[in-house]
């Protein structure tokens, strides 16, 4: 099937100022000599919520990889907020306000709530690290009432909670959240999209990396949908719903 787009996102007229708060154009990656990103192109506006969809292996944690700067990308560019992040190092990507919420939390288990976010703010914000920490416990109280436990002792709803409060203390520009629902009951799936929908009301741009096609498609304003390394479809996301071939072969709803 080839590449679709059911409705355009944000595009820059040439000579005008980038409406995109991040732009990827062309991107491609791998590990080793195995291509994985094969001409990625993606945009989140400011203030939007994005949903990139996908089953395992379609590449999108690679993609969350390249783009802040984990692994290097084999071609094509990477804009944020202006600034050219093509190959940039992690730090400098953290720096500009692009934070990753990585796919299985991955807090450090041997050190205390506390610990773990406060490394939150260790490159970006340091100086308002107290002000972001009352800002992180108004929005997870149990984080405050756990501050000296170690993370790995943590429910893995807890983990998630702390792995986001952790993104949070370096007041990013565009948070992204890899597949925050992952492994959670029914229950905190919803607790975690409301929590989504929260930090989205107080102004943060997200870019929503899931596999809970549904509940991703409610919160966002625009989806892709990535298959194989290429996105194969993009658009508004009542579109996406609205497609009758889309929901069949590759939503799933």
């Amino acid at each position: 099937m080839s590449d679709q787009t059911v409705a355009p996102g944000p595009h820059a007229p040439q000579g005008a100022a980038d409406p995109a708060l991040l732009r990827i154009e062309a991107l491609r990656g791998g590990y080793g000599a195995v291509e994985v990103l094969r001409g990625v192109d993606l945009s989140v506006a400011p203030g939007e919520i994005v949903a990139l969809l996908g089953s395992n292996g379609a590449g999108k944690t690679t993609l969350n990889n390249v783009l802040c700067g984990i692994y290097p990308a084999w071609s094509g560019r990477v804009w944020f907020d202006g600034q050219d992040l093509s190959g940039a190092h992690y730090r400098r990507v953290v720096q500009a306000g692009l934070i990753q919420v990585p796919e299985g939390r991955k807090v450090f288990p041997n050190l205390s709530v506390l610990e773990n976010l406060e490394l939150g703010s260790f490159t970006r914000a340091r100086e308002r690290r107290a002000t972001n920490l009352d800002k992180v416990f108004a929005i997870f109280p149990r984080l405050k009432e756990r501050l000296t436990q170690l993370a790995g002792t943590m429910s893995g709803g807890e983990q998630q909670m702390l792995a986001i409060g952790r993104g949070l203390m370096a007041e990013p520009r565009l948070l992204i959240l890899d597949e925050p629902s992952l492994g959670l009951s029914p229950l905190l799936v919803e607790e975690m999209f409301a929590l989504i929908g929260q930090l989205h009301a107080q102004g943060l741009s997200l870019l929503l990396v899931e596999q809970n096609v549904a509940q991703s498609l409610e919160i966002a304003q625009r989806a892709y949908v990535m298959e194989n390394g290429v996105i194969r479809f993009s658009g508004a996301s009542q579109d996406l719903l609205a497609s009758d071939e889309l929901r069949k072969a590759y939503l799933g709803v």
